[in-house]
C-alpha cells in the first residue's frame, strides 16, 4: 500500500506540473510568465516528447539497473526539486535565451518526472506476489486516476491565486507555484524512506 501511495503522490505532481507549465508559459511577463504563444509552448512540448522517448528507451533502463528503483526515485526527486526553483528566474531572460532555458528545464523536469513515476510503478509491481499484481495495479490505477482528477483543478486554482499576489514578500507570483510543487515532491521524497515506504527484500539495500 505504501508504494501505491507514493505512486499517487508522484502522479498528482506530474499532472499538476503539466497543467501549471502551459499556464505559466503563456501568461504575461508582468505576471511572472514568459508571454509564449500556444505555438511556442507546443514546440517546447514536442522537443520534450522526443527527449522522453530517447531517455526511456536508452538511458532510464541503465540507470535503474545500477541504482535500483528506490535510489533512482530519490535522486530524480531531489534534482527535480532543485530544478523547480530555476523556473521563475527564466522570466527575466530575453529571447532567445528564455526559449533555450525553458526547453532545457522542460526536458530535464519531464524526464525526472518520468523517472519518478516509472520507478514508483516498478516498486508497486514488485511489492506484491505475482498473483496479487492485477489487484495492486487495479487499486493503484484507480487511486492514481482519482489524484489526477483533482490535480488540474487544484493547479488552476493555485495559479489564479498566485497571479493576484505579485508584490508580496514571501514567494511572490509564480514563485509560489513552483514552491508548492517542490513541497509536493519533498513529500514524495520523504515517502521513499522508512517507515513510510515498506519495500520487499530484494530492494531493501537500494
Amino acid at each position: 500500500m505504501s508504494s501505491i501511495i507514493l505512486f499517487c503522490i508522484v502522479s498528482f505532481d506530474d499532472m499538476a506540473y503539466s497543467e501549471i507549465f502551459s499556464l505559466w508559459a503563456e501568461s504575461d511577463r508582468k505576471y511572472g510568465g514568459l508571454s509564449f504563444s500556444s505555438e511556442d509552448v507546443g514546440q517546447v512540448l514536442a522537443i520534450t516528447g522526443v527527449s522522453i522517448l530517447v531517455y526511456q528507451t536508452f538511458i532510464f533502463p541503465r540507470i535503474n539497473r545500477v541504482l535500483g528503483p528506490i535510489n533512482t526515485s530519490r535522486v530524480a526527486i531531489s534534482l527535480s526539486v532543485v530544478l523547480l526553483f530555476t523556473y521563475a528566474p527564466i522570466t527575466h531572460l530575453s529571447r532567445p535565451w528564455s526559449s533555450i532555458a525553458v526547453n532545457i528545464a522542460s526536458i530535464l523536469k519531464n524526464n525526472f518526472l518520468i523517472t519518478i513515476v516509472t520507478s514508483s510503478f516498478i516498486l508497486q509491481n514488485n511489492s506484491v506476489t505475482q498473483g496479487q499484481r492485477a489487484t495492486a495495479n487495479g487499486l493503484g490505477t484507480t487511486l492514481m486516476s482519482f489524484c489526477k482528477t483533482f490535480a488540474p483543478a487544484g493547479a488552476g486554482i493555485v495559479f489564479s491565486w498566485a497571479q493576484k499576489r505579485q508584490h508580496v514578500f514571501f514567494f511572490p507570483g509564480d514563485q509560489m507555484l513552483f514552491f508548492l510543487l517542490a513541497i509536493v515532491e519533498l513529500v514524495g521524497l520523504v515517502w521513499t524512506f522508512k517507515p513510510f515506504l515498506v519495500v520487499p527484500d530484494q530492494f531493501s539495500s537500494n
